[in-house]
């Protein structure tokens, strides 16, 4: 990196370069920490390196995701709290490749911002990191871009990409799902990262006060209970793949129950949901409380408690929720599998 960069003119059109190079200089700390056994090179470089870990791999499959964190990142600046939102930006690229039984292997992130300031990109950048660390892929690039006179100063958006291996043979790809195997929960911390146009029109968001409904929601502010992180499951997830045969796994992102589920079924099969068995966080019930909404568009909407469902053998529920919880999550059994057409059918 050429630090002696500079152009007084870019500046007086509202860009200016030097912020970038400091911005570098303070998210290495960060950076360092997601370095995996595939890193072949240090930030800086025109492109990220990686080296493929083959071991016990037949057939390598990579798998791809993208994504970003939708208008979450509007709380994040009214709240001027940027150190988690990173972590959401990873969380729903890996735990959407995690569905077809990948590894994560490196993530790269693009801010675009309307001014670049170093210690707030840096801070973006530690969140990103975090979630590379807690689903163990690498951070081996990205880019900042200042878009003055495109967006306010204090504005950006955050979106980004993973890549991730598995074994073609391993791949999921539903095809083993049946009338009569289990549907297992793994929570989420809240709303995730979908929805928030919806949570920003039912709470008038940008003129609320987020440091309010503190009874409601089990002593935290509104402001604080938005904007937990996306919960990250590769790992728990992975444990579970060495052990029993999944059948399928579900992101539940936006599109919510309806939406989700039946991406991991084959046609002529449907989940039927026990109702009175979801642990519906009270998130949920002020935001349907609130904007009056129908408890159908709640479903088709938010993850609604669930984060990620999977799909097993009735006779292997019982082992892989004993491995879910051995690995951090509060696993339990919401449903089955059942013939039908109508993908989702909750009572």
């Amino acid at each position: 990196m050429n630090i002696k960069s500079k152009s007084d003119a870019y500046a007086a059109a509202g860009v200016d370069i030097t912020a970038g190079y400091k911005a570098v200089e303070l998210m290495k700390k960060h950076i360092a920490r997601t370095r995996n056994e595939g890193c072949l090179d240090d930030v800086g470089g025109f492109g990220g390196c990686f080296g493929l870990p083959m071991a016990g791999i037949e057939e390598p499959v990579l798998v791809s995701g993208t994504d970003g964190c939708g208008t979450k990142v509007k709380l994040a600046i009214l709240m001027d709290k940027h150190d988690t939102i990173g972590i959401d930006a990873v969380a729903m690229c890996v735990n959407d490749i995690i569905c077809c039984g990948a590894k994560p292997l490196f993530f790269l992130d693009y801010i675009a911002c309307g001014k670049n300031i170093p210690e707030k990109i840096a801070s973006i950048v530690s969140g990103v990191c975090e979630g590379c660390v807690q689903s163990g892929a690498a951070l081996i690039g990205g880019e900042t871009a200042e878009h003055p006179g495109m967006m306010p100063e204090d504005d950006y958006d955050l979106a980004g990409f993973a890549v991730g291996i598995v074994d073609k043979k391993k791949i999921l790809d539903n095809k083993t799902v049946t009338a009569g195997d289990v549907v297992i929960a793994l929570p989420s911390t809240g709303v995730h990262s979908n929805g928030f146009s919806l949570v920003r029109k039912v709470f008038d968001i940008e003129n609320c006060d987020l440091s309010a409904y503190k009874d409601e929601l089990g002593g935290k502010t509104l402001g604080e209970t938005l904007l937990t992180p996306t919960r990250i499951y590769v790992k728990p997830v992975l444990a579970l793949l060495e052990q029993v045969n999944v059948h399928a796994i579900s992101h539940i992102t936006g599109g919510g129950f309806y939406e989700n589920i039946p991406r991991s079924l084959p046609k002529g099969y449907s989940v039927k949901v026990d109702r009175a068995s979801l642990k519906i966080l009270p998130i949920f019930d002020l935001i349907q409380k609130v904007g009056n909404i129908t408890e159908r568009d709640m479903f088709n909407t938010y993850n609604m408690g669930v984060g990620m469902s999977i799909v097993v053998a009735a006779s292997d529920a019982e082992k892989a929720i004993e491995i879910l919880k051995a690995n951090g999550e509060d696993a339990y059994i919401i449903g089955s599998v059942i013939e039908s057409d109508e993908g989702v059918i909750i009572e």
